[in-house]
């Protein structure tokens, strides 16, 4: 194994915002509150895509999303 295995974001099997961040790359989903969150790539500013805890149409920012707790998984 060499050293940049060992520090790669790729491989860390942390499953809550490091100090980075949320994930960049645009069609990637995560999970906050128990809803599931896509990352639309526009341009000028990025922005994660949901639904409040009514259905309706929710756009976060990553501060946003970092500040409310997200994860890679659903939680049961």
């Amino acid at each position: 194994m060499n050293a940049d295995a060992a520090t790669s974001p790729e491989t860390s099997t942390d499953e809550t915002a490091g100090p980075s961040g949320p994930p960049t790359v645009p069609s990637t989903v995560v999970w906050c509150g128990g809803r599931p969150y896509v990352l639309e790539a526009r341009p000028g500013r990025a922005r994660w895509m949901g639904t409040d805890y009514r259905g309706r149409p929710e756009a976060l920012s990553s501060a946003e999303l970092q500040r409310r707790g997200w994860s890679r998984r659903r939680a049961c």
